[in-house]
């Protein structure tokens, strides 16, 4: 038997219900991991609402990290005891024990822990295809990022500023300006205080900037878009404030002959040989230091409300993840 978090019914964090499941052993193709973290991400509270609808009764979670307990038929390149993480787009992740294909999985290195790559595949992976492939940041660009102090917005700053870029954070409050600064942020804008559609235009001397990353959605979207510089990106690959209402795609030209784009992780890791150098990079940038993908909240499985009800109430900052129950021991 093992744990599984499952909701019957979209609505709030009060849906989620642990519950014992069975899991049968891996076919062919497949691999059963041991969970040991399981990283918690927006997009679960997309499933979790509906937004993202997801046949019901369903699962949650889409990435952990764990070991090996067995193999499938035709499974090569793993073995029992291999550490491993994975991000897999069928909900259920949040669970003590799963199935997965294969092709879903990465070795872990010895030199990263499994708590850390449980929360590494998702934030890790997004900020490798949005920094360098959506729009290859270079040294020399301007890159306004905004809710920089939350888990992803850390990440972009940090391998932003890596890259060479200036980079310009937006916040809601002094507590996490300071974290944002913490991460690789240039200048830090409290937009609870100020008006960061300005001061981005001041701090870039009224040109705008060349990319906006904005996993904020609803709140932000046409601010993130009066801060682009003629021909700029605006990178829109989240919603947490809410989804994004109808936009007349003229005000791309009015503003400047902007581009748009609304990318997804799976579109980015579809082909096994994107997944895993994405991966590798993610993990290259871990050992260099330049990513600190440490989870900054951790609790156990059970309690995957809890989780939601931070992360939708912005009471967190960094990554968070949930420990199954053969780390719950060792994690409190």
């Amino acid at each position: 038997m093992s744990r599984a978090v499952l909701f019957a019914t979209h609505g709030g964090p009060e849906v989620l219900q642990v519950a014992d499941v069975d899991v049968p052993p891996a076919r062919a193709g497949e691999v059963r991991v041991r969970h040991h973290a399981i990283g918690v991400n927006f997009l679960d509270t997309y499933h979790r609402t509906g937004l993202y609808p997801v046949a019901l009764p369903s699962g949650l979670g889409v990435e952990a990290a764990g070991i090996v307990e067995s193999v499938g038929e035709g499974v090569e390149g793993f073995a029992v005891g291999d550490r491993v993480a994975y991000v897999h787009g069928a909900p259920g992740a949040y669970a003590d024990l799963r199935c997965v294909p294969a092709s879903a999985l990465v070795q872990v290195p010895a030199a990263v822990s499994l708590e850390v790559a449980g929360s590494a595949m998702v934030k890790g992976m997004t900020a490798e295809y949005l920094l360098c492939r959506t729009f290859a940041v270079l040294s020399g660009h301007s890159v306004l990022i905004q809710a920089a102090a939350g888990g992803m917005g850390q990440l972009l700053s940090a391998w932003a500023r890596h890259l060479g870029a200036e980079v310009i954070g937006t916040v809601g409050s002094e507590a996490k300006a300071e974290v944002a600064r913490a991460s690789g942020c240039h200048h830090v804008i409290n937009y609870a205080t100020e008006d960061f559609v300005a001061r981005v235009r001041e701090l870039t001397g009224g040109v705008g900037v060349h990319v906006v990353y904005d996993g904020v959605g609803q709140s932000t979207f046409e601010g993130s878009l009066d801060c682009l510089r003629r021909r700029g990106m605006m990178v829109s690959y989240g919603q947490a404030s809410g989804k994004i209402p109808p936009f007349e795609v003229g005000g791309l030209a009015r503003r400047g002959s902007l581009f748009l784009t609304r990318p997804s992780l799976f579109d980015y890791i579809a082909v096994p040989a994107d997944r895993l150098a994405s991966a590798a990079a993610v993990f290259a940038m871990i050992e260099a230091g330049v990513l600190d993908l440490a989870p900054t909240t951790r609790l156990p499985l059970a309690e995957a409300a809890e989780a939601h009800r931070r992360l939708e109430s912005r009471a967190t900052s960094g990554s968070t993840i949930l420990l199954a129950a053969a780390a719950e021991p060792l994690g409190g």
